[in-house]
């Protein structure tokens, strides 16, 4: 009898291996805390960093309004200033660097400072012709007279020059004298008028002006002092006369 064969069985086919679940992506704009970047970080600490600097120098947090950095403490007619530091640098037209403190310094009696927004323009020429004219007698008493703007040595050179202006021209860009006298006018303006000092500190005029304005301000200032100082003089002058005739009478007598 043939013998049987017996078929073999056929191996089983190995599982198929299980593929670990995705993690979830986080939501777009919103990374964990743990997965931001070095970037991210220091930015955050850099706006922390602003904020708490702001609230420190303006005493108010971001979106409160503050003071008009300008107006804040502009001296008034009759205030007395401490010159020290008042104004910051300026430079005149030819390139020199001074402060308000040296040309108060240098003067006889006093500086004058006319402000205007932009040289060589009709009505800054006609307010610095003014200051031409009326030299002489303004500068009578020991004032001296200096015109303030924004604009460049260059641009102050040639409007000197042009003008055949006996008196120099500060040029003061960064604003800090114009914004410290409180005839800063928005972000990069000036705006027209006069400010008087005395050689003691006091302000005597500080106001905005239009061209013959601020001549005449200055004008009553030096004329107000100079009669004031004549009529003195006349009255100890004719106190001496009396005085000589009082004498001269006990003598003949």
């Amino acid at each position: 009898m043939p013998r049987e064969l017996r078929k073999r069985k056929e191996p089983e086919a190995p599982a198929a291996p299980v593929r670990p679940a995705k993690k979830a992506a986080p939501t777009k704009g919103k990374k964990p805390a743990n997965e931001k970047t070095i970037v991210e970080k220091v930015q955050e600490t850099v706006a922390d960093t602003v904020e708490t600097v702001k609230e420190a120098v303006t005493g108010k947090s971001n979106g409160e309004a503050s003071a008009p950095a300008a107006a804040k403490g502009a001296p008034k007619t009759g205030d007395r200033i401490d010159l020290t530091s008042f104004g910051g640098e300026v430079e005149t037209h030819d390139g020199n660097k001074t402060t308000l403190a040296k040309l108060v310094e240098e003067s006889k009696g006093g500086v004058v400072l006319f402000t205007y927004p932009k040289a060589s323009t009709p009505g800054c020429t006609k307010q610095a012709c003014f200051f031409r004219d009326e030299y002489t007698p303004l500068t009578a008493t020991g004032y001296s007279i200096y015109g303030l703007s924004n604009d460049s040595p260059k641009a102050n050179t040639t409007f000197k020059t042009k003008q055949k202006l006996p008196y120099t021209l500060l040029c003061d860009p960064a604003q800090t004298l114009i914004s410290a006298i409180g005839l800063k006018k928005g972000p990069k303006g000036t705006t027209r008028g006069v400010f008087v000092i005395d050689k003691s500190g006091k302000v005597l005029a500080a106001e905005p002006a239009s061209p013959s304005e601020s001549v005449e301000v200055v004008r009553k200032l030096v004329g107000g002092g100079a009669g004031e100082t004549q009529q003195e003089d006349d009255v100890e002058a004719a106190k001496t006369a009396d005085e000589v005739a009082d004498t001269a009478a006990k003598v003949d007598a």
